[in-house]
């Protein structure tokens, strides 16, 4: 299982510091939301911030647009230092376009798509996804519920890419905690997002550990 802490839940004011904290941690990767205020209600931060995490992270960025006309912005987003790019299936007019273009530009390619949205969007072009950032909470807030149709969902998503020998990663996002994460696993996920489960915890590398261990 790999495990994606994400920064959106760290303490902006010690920001090196959280991010060297998760270089000494077992985690795979750095989850990065950006947030525009447009595609969800939110504003989190962009390209300056990435920027100076990337600077001080040895682990791979795995950023999270969450953004509308997300294709103005691959090029600075790879400049900024992301290797994994995800854009919302929501928000995107010519999908395989853009999912080309994030390859061409050398990231690995992820499409996000929301609790609502049926995975069927993905069938004709699941083939050439990197990963797939399977949204178990609204996008936009941290701290929410984990909903519970996300095990169903994951599993039908795991038929998809066996059906269609797809090489895709699983990742969940949202409301992971230790008590769901072993059904997540189960159902088929490879790849956890989690944020304030990690970070307000006392103890974050015990915690990353743990879903790591799973």
């Amino acid at each position: 299982m790999l495990i994606a802490p994400s920064i959106l839940a760290a303490d902006f004011a010690n920001l090196q510091k959280e991010t060297e904290m998760l270089n000494g941690s077992v985690a795979d990767w750095i989850h990065v939301d950006v947030m525009d205020g447009m595609f969800v209600p939110n504003i989190s931060f962009g390209i300056p911030v990435i920027q100076a995490i990337k600077k001080h992270s040895t682990k791979p960025l795995d950023v999270h647009l969450m953004i509308v006309d997300p294709d103005r912005y691959l090029q600075a987003f790879k400049n900024a230092g992301a290797d994994n790019l995800s854009v919302h299936i929501e928000a995107c007019h010519h999908l395989h376009r853009t999912v080309q273009a994030i390859k061409e530009l050398g990231m690995k390619a992820g499409v996000a798509i929301n609790p609502h949205t049926s995975i069927s969007g993905l069938y004709d072009i699941i083939a050439d996804i990197d990963l797939i950032c399977l949204m178990s909470v609204n996008p936009g807030f941290g701290g929410q519920k984990f909903i519970e149709n996300t095990y169903d969902k994951v599993s039908r998503l795991k038929d998809m890419i066996l059906q269609k020998s797809s090489k895709a990663i699983i990742e969940i996002d949202g409301g992971v905690n230790i008590q769901n994460a072993p059904k997540i696993k189960q159902a088929g996920a490879d790849a956890l997002v989690a944020g304030n489960f990690v970070f307000s915890s006392s103890s974050p590398l015990e915690v990353i550990a743990e879903l790591k261990n799973i």
